[in-house]
């Protein structure tokens, strides 16, 4: 199931960030909050990641609450589920990486997800964070066509600029079809580039893989570097071994995993099946 196989990466990343201390690097990161919008709709059934793409998005999420516990231990993220009922914020944030992971198996995949209220709930969270000198960010996952229109997502996106709420959006599984859409929320919301964008179609790469080298989890834009060569992770992983250790299992687990799926041996850099 989705939630037996899903915990492997988090349990990875909190046995890592208990062995090392979650201490933070030389370089002085900024202090924020943030909350994690997750995609839980029916869509998100669709095993066009290799796994399922809830799977594929909840490796993603557990490396968005690691990298951001382990840039500043000071930082706290919370979760919430886009779809069902109701939006339902599964923790609020909190800078315990084990209890940001063991929330995850618990969201039920069913329903719609409602971008729109999901990121205004999160941004009500954010503003009862119990730190105000924390920064606030909302971090999106989309993974289904997004219900909302252009007039109110930027609505959305001005009232989260007028309140110095920053949005990272990832987007896979209905990439073109949210475009348009994701592109005017972003244009409205972005500040001083504290907001992106970033599309993940369906290709030979992870969603997990693709985030870990790009500005969300790299705030520096330095994809790969640091003496990283290609563990694409901008960290030494000489600096951090158990830490590095950690984030390469997990990668070889999800690409034997998605090599299962495909019939074909886990190959470095072996396509996905065409969609």
């Amino acid at each position: 199931s989705s939630r037996s196989q899903s915990s492997g990466l988090g349990q990875h990343l909190f046995e890592a960030s208990r062995a090392t201390g979650a201490r933070p690097p030389a370089a002085a990161m900024v202090l924020e909050a943030v909350m994690v919008c997750v995609d839980n709709s029916d869509y998100t059934r669709n095993g066009d990641y290799g796994t399922t793409r809830f799977e594929s998005q909840t490796d993603a999420v557990n490396i968005v609450c690691g990298a951001k516990t382990r840039q500043n231990p000071e930082n706290s993220v919370g979760i919430l589920a886009t779809a069902g009922d109701r939006i339902e914020v599964m923790i609020t944030p909190t800078t315990d990486l084990g209890r940001m992971i063991s929330e995850l198996p618990k969201i039920f995949v069913g329903g719609t997800s409602d971008l729109l209220r999901g990121i205004q709930t999160a941004q009500l969270a954010l503003k009862h964070r119990q730190n105000k000198n924390q920064r606030q960010r909302v971090v999106a996952f989309v993974g289904s066509p997004i219900t909302a229109t252009e007039k109110e997502l930027e609505t959305l996106g001005k009232n989260l600029k007028k309140n110095n709420v920053s949005l990272d959006l990832i987007s896979f599984g209905e990439v073109e079809e949210n475009t348009a859409k994701l592109e005017k929320l972003l244009q409205a919301v972005n500040s001083n580039d504290s907001s992106h964008i970033l599309e993940v179609p369906v290709g030979p790469k992870l969603l997990s893989d693709v985030l870990l080298s790009s500005v969300i989890i790299n705030p520096d834009g330095e994809a790969g570097g640091g003496g990283g060569g290609d563990f694409g992770f901008s960290m030494d992983p000489n600096e951090d071994p158990e830490l590095a250790l950690a984030l390469r299992i997990s990668m070889e687990e999800e690409r034997a995993r998605q090599a299962a799926v495909d019939g074909t041996a886990p190959a470095e850099g072996a396509a996905a099946p065409a969609a």
